[in-house]
């Protein structure tokens, strides 16, 4: 079972440190029922390619087999498994290239979002719905699909072809996004998995699918495929990646960018520089939802104490999950503490904290139980620093489909502008001892201003004491 991923982006080396794997030094990972191998068939700074081999032991996959469920009562002893491309394929990418699938390269970081040119070649690709669904897959993501179609026996062509193809797929994209997408996609092709499909697997569906799953032409296929054909767990990740999706829909810049960053992560990273530019070690991400800000937060040593309160107890569950909590050690899982909880509600488990953050939260109350935040927030648990995002009402204008009135999403009970986000911000710093000041995130128009508002308060006479450590 091989899979090759080449490229001619100059210089095509560059591709290892993607990878973070010497061409010099084979390597081998170990499988739940064999091996993978990882080497470098050529490597020059015209073009690289890269190959992964699984060696599966047909025997392991016997000692391994769940009981139950096959159709054929022979299927442990005579399948195609160590030779096809299936889940095992996409079990040794996410092992093999995990570093390069989460966007993350220590020596060359400007590379993670550099756009290459690739050419991906699996030996052995089974398909269920051959060669239309296979296109159906990946010609939406922008893929050039070369499908060589494989006859169940040469010898007797009457037999027609069997669903088994060797395929070649381009496209210029990141190796992060390619990676992403034959992770979900090969085993969605075999319409199969080799493990149990649980609430886990909806996470790693929502986490390596949010960016390009929700506007694909067979997103619901491709979720039940990949889930087992379990639909409530299909329609649950499908849920979760279209609210992300709305999200974004929601911010998108109108004007055309060199190279646009999505501004809810933009926003998140703006947010947790702040965080440390204020020196607290005490932080809250309240109203954390699914966790995508903790995740930030969890890789900064600043921060000694990390809370996450979401009024949905089943974004905790996930964040819980995206977080791995429990895969990690000890001490650093008590790093974090998540609880379901609500701003307009008096919560003791919030004092003490020495910076809060609020993203994109404040929008989706009714104005009238503000009032229950500023008072559990600013005059209860009153943090040193609060950190505030909200959508800017004056940016609506620059959105296509903008009709007056309008809100950017329907679960906004209202969208502020400016000038009524800064007169709601004075009279808070006024009344609770608070300097605030006030910046714009994402792309800024000279007219109506950025696409999303901050506002930073800083607790009179903390200004000048951000280490201060009253956990």
């Amino acid at each position: 079972m091989l899979l090759t991923i080449s490229t001619t982006y100059y210089p095509a080396s560059d591709l290892s440190y993607l990878l973070h794997k010497n061409p010099a030094r084979n390597q081998e990972i170990e499988l739940s029922a064999g091996n993978a191998h990882i080497f470098y068939p050529e490597v020059s700074d015209e073009r690289c390619t890269v190959a992964l081999l699984l060696d599966i032991d047909p025997i392991g996959l016997v000692r391994k087999a769940s009981p139950g469920g096959n159709d054929f009562a022979l299927e442990q002893y005579v399948n195609d498994r160590p030779y096809a491309a299936s889940s095992f394929m996409s079990a040794a990418l996410i092992k093999a290239f995990s570093t390069a699938m989460n966007g993350r390269c220590k020596d060359r970081p400007e590379l993670v979002s550099q756009q290459m040119p690739f050419e991906v070649r699996i030996s052995v690709l089974p398909v269920r719905g051959g060669e239309a669904m296979l296109r159906q897959l990946f010609e939406p993501l922008g893929y050039t699909v070369q499908p060589e179609h494989h006859p169940v026996d040469p010898a007797f062509p009457e037999w027609g072809n069997s669903r088994y193809f060797s395929v070649v797929l381009t496209n210029t994209l990141t190796l992060q996004d390619l990676l992403s997408h034959l992770y979900v996609l090969i085993p969605v092709c075999d319409n199969d998995k080799h493990y149990w499909v649980g609430q886990h697997e909806v996470e790693k569906l929502t986490e390596k699918g949010r960016d390009w799953l929700p506007s694909h032409p067979l997103k619901e296929l491709i979720a039940l495929r990949y889930l087992k054909h379990q639909r409530s767990l299909s329609n649950q990740a499908l849920q979760v990646l279209l609210r992300e999706e709305e999200k974004v829909a929601e911010e998108e810049d109108s004007e055309p960018a060199p190279q646009k960053v999505k501004v809810h992560d933009l926003r998140l990273q703006v947010v947790c520089q702040e965080l440390l530019n204020t020196g607290a070690r005490k932080v809250a991400d309240l109203g954390c939802g699914e966790g995508r800000l903790l995740r930030l937060l969890m890789n900064e040593k600043q921060f000694d104490q990390i809370i996450g309160m979401d009024v949905s107890y089943r974004s905790l569950e996930i964040a819980r999950d995206r977080l791995k909590l429990d895969k990690l050690p000890p001490k650093q899982a008590e790093r974090v503490q998540l609880f379901q909880g609500s701003l307009t509600y008096k919560d003791k488990r919030i004092e003490g904290i020495q910076a809060a953050a609020l993203v994109e939260v404040i929008e989706h109350l009714d104005e009238a139980r503000l009032a229950a935040l500023e008072r559990s927030l600013f005059d209860i648990a009153h943090p040193n620093f609060i950190i505030i995002t909200t959508p800017n009402a004056d940016y609506n204008v620059k959105f296509p489909s903008y009709e007056t009135g309008q809100m950017r999403h329907s679960d906004h009970r209202f969208e502020w502008t400016r000038a009524q986000f800064r007169t709601w911000a004075d009279r808070l710093s006024d009344e609770h001892g608070y300097t605030a000041t006030y910046k714009g995130i994402g792309h800024e128009d000279e007219e109506v201003g950025a696409l999303t508002q901050m506002a930073l308060f800083v607790r009179q006479g903390k200004a000048g004491d951000q280490t201060d450590k009253e956990v």
